[in-house]
């Protein structure tokens, strides 16, 4: 064995491979059984001898208590399930005096099901959106306006304290009220109310497993993508961290790694380029040579560039993503050209990869966006420029559990309000007023807005949520900021100026919905998604 090593390693030193002393030739006996042949060594890829595992996101589930709801809820709880909230709340108190039974048994709790698809990332304490659903051998009547207390997320179809908790959950309950038919008050969401508890990294799995191999191929990434981003655990698997120039394009990371020639040289290089940028102008399937001519680095530049000459718009994108990548100012000119033009079909993909890469130079094309005519475009925009902490939205915390962000740098007026991440209220255009001469009320008339002709304020009313005959009013002015933290923001007897109502985010982008839709407020209203969770069914 030592002599055929030994041999090997002439072999592939002759050829300009650089390989460490007494490894095997690279290939040699792998790739699902096949033996690859010298002759076919030199378009040999990583991917040929791996398996990429890179998890997306995993199902979890769990119970849990919700509370504050004034009378909605139920005492009726599953033996087992009763057995579990027990030792699990009991955990959570530092105080065991307090009687847990009582509290599952109050009509102001509810025992719900949690589940959520937690993202599969490379970091910790990452947040997810929840949907929550009332078990349904109990009497809970509504979730509105309850509190998730806490839970423990597992995989799906397990349970128990025993079993290893994924994630954990907490939050209001969100009840969609901006859909046309009638609200089931019995299913609702915690936006962003799930937390990652581990790290999820990638993993490439040897085909045929060979500490040498294994080992060549780490010390080619770290090469490669600089650090030590790489390390091989075993003979036969690596761990890969996504660099951070790759954070926000992980899927993209995982086709370069895969598209890396494990034999490198100049004159290999050079013909793999022209190869490759060949096929970038032709081929139908034109995902694969990007990825492949990003792998290969900077050697390709002067291919790419030429090929922003192409008549395909296609072409021009993909080489001016690739350039952009590795840093050369021609990718940016023509992401941005391609971005701007209202015609284009590419634009979307080119305002993804400007927030990629450029700092300030894409943010200020991401600005210019925002007043752009395509509303879908003009979003997205906003959420790449949410991402880069951008100086043009400026956020405050409203009632402590949604931001409220304000966009000047448009003329035109839009209201946009998420329902899945981050809750949020977005106002472009701002500031946005309201007119007078208004009478507006929720649609179960515990909130209303009046304001009369000519009046210098608003009037805000709710009605009070545990004494049913009292209402609260208080004042504001006809800037829709302001209404929304009078409605929203804690009652604070101490600090007057940013006293509220309470007034739940659920029923707040309900009323802002209907102020639109009555020309109250002479905006655009734009609803995000809600959260893509499977259905929840009786377990």
């Amino acid at each position: 064995m030592k002599n055929l090593r030994t041999k090997l390693f002439l072999i592939l030193a002759a050829a300009s491979f650089i390989f460490p002393a007494g490894c095997k030739q690279p290939g040699a006996g792998m790739g699902n059984g096949k033996t690859f042949p010298l002759k076919a060594e030199s378009e040999t890829t990583i991917g040929d001898l791996t398996e990429v595992f890179s998890p997306q996101t995993i199902p979890v589930e769990g119970y849990a208590l919700v509370g504050e709801l004034n009378g909605k809820g139920s005492s009726q709880c599953p033996p087992s399930i009763r057995q579990y909230l027990k030792q699990y709340i009991l955990k959570q108190l530092s105080d065991g005096s307090q009687s847990v039974d009582h509290l599952i048994n109050s009509h102001d709790t509810a025992v719900v099901l949690v589940r959520g698809q937690m993202p599969a990332s490379a970091l910790r304490r990452v947040h997810f959106d929840l949907k929550v659903v009332v078990l349904p051998e109990t009497q809970t009547t509504s979730l509105e306006g309850g509190i998730l207390y806490g839970a423990e997320l597992k995989a799906v179809g397990s349970f128990g304290l025993s079993v290893k908790t994924l994630a954990s959950a907490q939050g209001p309950i969100y009840i969609d009220k901006l859909v046309s038919q009638p609200v089931n008050p019995k299913v609702g969401y915690i936006l962003n109310g799930g937390t990652a508890l581990n790290t999820y990294g990638i993993r490439l799995e040897l085909r045929q497993p060979d500490f040498a191999v294994a080992g060549f191929i780490r010390d080619l990434l770290n090469k490669r993508f600089g650090g030590n981003c790489v390390k091989a655990v075993s003979k036969g698997m690596l761990r890969l961290q996504v660099p951070d120039k790759y954070k926000r394009q992980k899927d993209r990371f995982i086709d370069i790694v895969k598209l890396m020639y494990l034999r490198q040289g100049l004159e290999l290089n050079k013909q793999r380029i022209m190869t490759l940028a060949t096929k970038l102008a032709v081929s139908p399937d034109k995902k694969s040579s990007e990825a492949a001519l990003e792998a290969i680095g900077k050697e390709s530049a002067d291919k790419l560039i030429a090929l922003l000459n192409s008549s395909n718009e296609e072409v021009r994108l993909r080489a001016g993503r690739c350039l952009l990548n590795m840093g050369v100012e021609a990718g940016f000119r023509v992401l941005r050209q391609i971005a701007l033009d209202a015609t284009s079909m590419y634009r979307q993909e080119a305002l993804e990869a400007l927030s990629n890469g450029a700092g300030r130079r894409s943010a200020a094309v991401l600005r210019e966006l925002l007043s752009d005519s395509d509303t879908d475009i003009k979003l997205s925009a906003y959420e790449e420029l949410r991402k880069l902490d951008d100086i043009s939205i400026s956020k405050n915390i409203v009632g402590n559990n949604f931001l409220l962000e304000e966009i000047a740098a448009t003329d035109d007026k839009m209201i946009y309000v998420s329902r899945s991440g981050q809750p949020r209220i977005a106002l472009f255009g701002a500031p946005v007023f309201c007119r007078d001469n208004i009478f507006i009320q929720s649609q179960d008339g515990d909130i209303t807005l009046n304001a009369a002709k000519g009046q210098q304020y608003l009037s805000v009313i709710r009605r009070h949520p545990q004494k049913f005959s009292v209402n609260l009013q208080l004042r504001s002015n006809f800037n829709l900021s302001n209404i929304i933290r009078t409605l929203c923001d804690k009652p604070s007897p101490e600090d007057a100026s940013f006293s509220g109502l309470g007034v739940s985010y659920a029923d707040a982008v309900a009323i802002l919905q209907k102020m639109c839709n009555k020309g109250v407020v002479e905006a655009e209203f734009q609803a995000g998604p809600l959260p893509k969770i499977g259905l929840i069914v009786k377990k």
